[in-house]
């Protein structure tokens, strides 16, 4: 930042000053004194035209109110900013409270306790409560209504301060004797504050001023230290909280008469004294720190004593209370900006964020873009590029320090240079960074920069003086030596900006305080009246930024706070070319060469037609293309013609394309319009006349001006262009945009097959679950593979098999397996069965029946419900030995017919040996639970003989029907038949079966018992039939699945399906085979 005096206002009397504060809204400064003097002034705001202008702010009064009222020294003045309120005391005790009416300042509320003189009074950050504190040690906290809160009275304390903290929560009180106590917003005490400054310090001292700064607009950085804490021995602390153990120590050493934070907390100021060697008398000074110690700059003030300071609302002035005097100073702050490729860059802080906001404006499209950066250090711009420098993290490895830091660094292409506190410059080679030469400068260089041919490099110091430094130049010393690097005699006080001109190494820019000079070869032509900050120096035109009215509305940046400056060769040569001629300025421009001047001179003669100047001034400035459009121009027979290029090529387009209208030229003005990309007008003029060729161009105009709304997301507009101009793709996209699926479709339906359209609008359709849709698209493209993967992608796994079976697709195998373990998932195992049996996967589908069935089995459900899902798995099983069969008997046509059986059933043994135990035996599970019911139905009935019969059957299922049940019904239907031998072995081997509980096998013991007490184990009679049940038993003979008895009968009948037998005589009277159910 540069700091410099613009102002003085003598207060009338003499009367010395002892206060002064500065309203940050409305601009009023009140001023308070000996005498009961009591004056609120406010200077002159500026103007908009001067704004833009870029003119310094006025520095007269628009208010000098002088307030009539207090009696004694006013000492205390302090404004209520939100209720537009000033509250003011004297020596004497008296509080006056001002209020605004009408432009001037009156009386509202006035109270005395008359007992003690108020030392200090603080608002809080809304406004709504003030805190006023006495030398006695009474505390009263009002409403901004004049109601007392509450008051209180501190026994044997003396106050001389008082802050409210942020969020009005904490207050903190200074006492004469140097401490600080926190009490809550209540009044009661909490703790006294650790003040780290005054260790190992001796000796009297006293508060100079506490400010807690409430983050109104933001942190420069999170967690920054914002409460300061300073005396008169010039020890201050810079706290984050009221409990920071850990706060930033400053030793300014100088008395401190008062401190006071910016408006955005990001600089301290401490007014007060110094001693100095060379003089008696103490001088006044302003040191500016940042919140974390940083010493910025130091301002020196003439006059016997400071007393007060207070900042402006912007932070871009500040007022100083010296004597009976008050001193204005200008603040040229360091703001974090940068400029390239006609994009502003500039960062400020906000209250709702901790980042720092960065904004890149486009000036060229007035166009800004943010980005949120933590703990910003610097922005910094070459060419078309930005660099954003942020502080490390602290948990990175930290570099070790220098005993002489680095202060200034500057860089070209070709060197880099390196400016340090003891005045020492290094230049270092680039790319390689190798250090070439020292140079000493006598001073602290604050700014470097290197001029365009890195020849000459410019030093600002810290107290603003500019100097120059010739690199490359060797001198001889006094003493023969030569030496490289020699100093110019060039120097200029009160600088705070400069900037090279990038085409000439001989020009440069400064801001010297409010003026703008621009130097040519070390000689300056007339200053230019602005504040602003330069941007760019380039073809004799500086560009300059606003940057102080930008930041007061950062989120609206306002294109006339870009301010473009020509330097006097130009304006001179513009004023020649204007008022005598082109002949007599072409000889001006040859003595004051530059492509600048050479472009101008031939725009001008472009203007009046003459070429040949034209010409040569083009090729003077280098510029090809000014060269080929003066031979084109020679080219044209018409003068008309030539004008209307000419206002063309001089963005006086509307003027050009009346002048091609008026030749009869409308393709001209076409091809004009189209160049600019001006579809709009294209269209009009294109339905203003008729033509074969206006066909293409009229698609071509409704086309561009389709993708100008489709560029803005006016979508609906885009539609009715595209439409005429049968722009299909585009089309597809406005209406996926619109949501119009029944657009899209319609686009869809009205396409020819395999249109390179069709897939893109069926993945369109895919992306918002239109199945049907997608597929049709993808069907008429040709791509029945990307419809079954949709549908797939979708779960419509129907309409997926579907697909693949009318399309013939390999993949059908794994997209019905994948279907399958998706119904599985969702435990939907018919309808998995059902998609198998569909797709002619039999034994899929089996497979899963068979698992059904054996876990309902395991369930112990009804019997019948078992033995009808072991028919259905078995029935499928058959299917699938059906199908094999037929495949192979197709693949063998032409061999003999035994031949392709043979090599048939070998095929299909094949295929089913690696498969699971049914696949051997479809049959064995509805065989067990068929003859199961079959016994029980026959023992129900009465014919316990058949049921006994049939029961035998079941001993070899024991794998498919718990053993417990088979032989439980095998002893009961032995026992009902009086076949105690039969009984009692199906006792034995229930008595010895390991999966029943041991008070089971104890139940059937004691019924064994009971049983075989009354009856002998051993069968009464053995028959022929018993003979030959055993022999059926063993295999021999086939069983009637009707009755359960073997057959002995050489004729007998067999079922086509199940393969299974029945007596004829069962046979006859029965329709359906009992095992299978099929149809006999």
């Amino acid at each position: 930042m540069f700091i410099y005096l613009c102002k003085k206002i003598a207060i009338p009397g003499n009367v010395r000053l002892r206060c002064i504060s500065w309203n940050k809204d409305q601009g009023f400064i009140a001023c308070g004194g000996e005498d009961g003097l009591l004056k609120v002034l406010k200077l002159e705001t500026q103007t908009d035209e001067a704004k833009i202008k870029g003119l310094a702010a006025p520095s007269n009064l628009s208010v000098n109110q002088t307030l009539e009222g207090h009696s004694g020294s006013v000492q205390v003045v302090t404004w209520n900013e939100q209720y537009q309120k000033l509250t003011t005391s004297d020596q004497n005790g008296l509080i006056i409270v001002w209020m605004l009416y009408k432009g001037a300042w009156y009386e509202e509320m006035i109270n005395n306790r008359n007992k003690s003189v108020v030392r200090s009074m603080s608002w809080n950050a809304d406004g709504k409560k003030i805190c006023i504190v006495y030398e006695d040690g009474a505390v009263i906290v009002g409403s901004v209504d004049g109601n007392r809160i509450w008051g209180k009275d501190l026994k044997g304390t003396h106050l001389c301060h008082v802050a409210w903290s942020s969020d009005s929560k904490v207050l903190l009180f200074g006492m004469s004797n140097g401490e600080i106590h926190i009490y809550d917003n209540q009044g009661n005490f909490i703790v006294k504050m650790k003040l780290s400054c005054l260790v190992n310090l001796t000796g009297a001292f006293s508060i100079a001023g506490i400010h807690w700064y409430h983050g109104t607009e933001g942190y420069v950085e999170p967690d920054c230290p914002c409460l300061a804490v300073c005396y008169d021995n010039g020890r201050c602390q810079i706290m984050r909280d009221e409990n920071d153990h850990n706060p930033v120590l400053i030793d300014t050493a100088m008395n401190v008469v008062c401190i006071q934070w910016n408006h955005c907390g990001s600089v301290l100021a401490v007014a007060g004294s110094l001693k100095t060697a060379s003089q008696d008398k103490d001088v006044n000074i302003v040191q500016f720190y940042t919140p974390f110690g940083e010493h910025l700059r130091t301002l020196k003030v003439p006059g016997k004593q400071i007393s007060a300071l207070s900042w402006e609302g912007s932070g871009l002035k500040i007022a100083l209370a010296v004597d009976s005097y008050i001193y204005f100073a200008n603040i040229r702050p360091d703001y974090k900006w940068g400029y390239c490729s006609n994009t502003v860059i500039y960062a400020y802080t906000r209250h709702d964020r901790p980042e720092y906001c960065v904004v890149f404006w486009d000036t060229k499209n007035n166009e800004k873009y943010v980005k949120y950066v933590k703990s910003l250090i610097s922005i910094t711009t070459y060419g078309d590029f930005c660099v954003l420098a942020t502080k490390a993290d602290e948990n990175q490895p930290q570099f070790q320090g220098t005993r002489d830091p680095i202060c200034a660094i500057t860089a070209s292409d070709k060197m880099l240079l390196v400016g340090r506190e003891s005045g020492t410059l290094q230049r270092y080679s680039l790319p390689n960074v190798g250090i070439v030469q020292k140079f000493t400068l006598n001073c602290h260089a604050y700014q470097l920069s290197l001029n365009c041919n890195s020849s000459r490099v410019a030093v600002i110091d810290l107290s603003g003086v500019l100097t120059f430094f010739e690199l490359d130049t060797r001198v001889v010393t006094s003493t023969g030596q030569q030496m490289v690097g020699e100093q110019l005699k060039l120097e200029r006080k009160d600088v705070w900006d400069m900037k090279w001109a990038k085409d000439n190494p001989d020009l440069f820019a400064m801001m010297e305080k409010t003026r703008m000079y621009v130097f040519r070869n070390l000689d300056p032509e007339e200053p230019i009246q602005t504040s602003g900050y330069i941007c760019n120096f380039e073809d004799l035109e500086i560009k300059s930024v606003l940057l102080d009215e930008i930041l007061k509305n950062p989120e609206h940046p306002n294109k006339d706070y870009i301010i473009n400056f020509e330097i006097r060769s130009l304006r001179d040569s513009r004023a020649l070319i204007e008022k005598v001629g082109i002949e007599e300025s072409s000889q001006f421009i040859e003595d004051n060469p530059h492509p600048r001047l050479w472009r101008l001179l031939a725009e001008a003669a472009l203007q009046k037609l003459d070429l040949q100047t034209a010409e040569q001034a083009f090729v003077r400035c280098r510029d090809y293309q000014g060269i080929k459009f003066v031979k084109h121009l020679g080219n044209l027979q018409s003068e008309s013609m030539k004008q209307a290029e000419v206002a063309a090529y001089f963005s006086r387009f509307e003027e050009a394309e009346r002048m091609y209208l008026d030749m009869d030229r409308r393709d001209l003005a076409i091809g004009l319009r189209i160049k600019l990309g001006d579809w709009f007008r294209v269209l009009q003029l294109l339905k203003t006349g008729s033509g074969d060729s206006d066909d293409a161009l009229l698609e071509q105009a409704y086309n561009a001006i389709g993708d100008y709304f489709a560029d803005r997301q006016k979508w609906l507009n885009a539609v009715q262009y595209y439409v005429q101009g049968r722009n299909q793709e585009r089309l597809a996209e406005c209406y996926y945009m619109l949501e119009d699926y029944q657009g899209l479709e319609n686009l869809a339906n009205s396409l020819p097959e395999n249109n390179k359209l069709l897939p893109d609008i069926a993945y369109m359709f895919v992306r918002v679950g239109m199945c049907e849709q997608a597929v049709s698209a993808f069907l008429k493209c040709n791509r029945p593979k990307d419809a079954v993967d949709t549908c797939v992608h979708l779960n419509q796994w129907d309409k997926a098999v579907e697909l693949a079976k009318n399309h013939n697709m390999k993949e059908i195998g794994s997209l019905l397996a994948r279907y399958a373990s998706h119904l599985l998932e969702k435990n939907k195992i018919f309808d998995a069965i059902e998609l198998y049996r569909k797709a002619n996967y039999f034994f899929e589908a089996a497979k899963l029946m068979f698992k059904i069935a054996d876990e309902e089995s395991k369930k112990r459900t009804k019997p019948l419900r078992v033995k009808k899902l072991y028919v259905l798995s078995a029935l499928l099983i058959e299917q699938c030995h059906e199908e094999i069969q037929n495949v192979q008997r197709g693949k063998m046509k032409g061999k003999s017919s035994e031949t392709a059986s043979a090599l048939a059933g070998l095929l299909e043994e094949d295929v089913l040996s690696s498969t699971n135990h049914f696949a051997d035996n479809a049959w064995r599970g509805a065989e067990a639970y068929h003859f199961f019911i079959l016994a029980q139905r026959q023992l129900y009935k009465g014919s316990v003989q058949a049921a006994l019969k049939t029961a035998l059957h079941l001993r070899d299922y024991e794998d498919i029907i718990p053993a417990v049940e088979i032989y439980s019904l095998l002893a009961l239907c032995a026992c009902a038949n009086r076949a105690f031998d039969i009984c009692s072995k199906a006792f034995v081997k229930l008595e010895s079966l390991e999966t029943i509980r041991p008070e089971q096998r104890q139940q059937y013991e004691d019924l064994a018992l009971e049983i075989f007490t009354r009856h002998s184990p051993k069968s009464n009679k053995k028959s022929e039939l018993d003979d030959m049940l055993d022999s059926s038993i063993d295999g021999k003979l086939p069983v009637c699945v009707a009755t359960g008895d073997p057959i002995l009968e050489q004729r007998f009948w067999m079922c086509s399906v199940c393969k299974h037998c029945m007596k004829p005589k069962e046979a006859s009277s029965r329709s359906f085979c009992p095992l299978c159910h099929s149809t006999i």
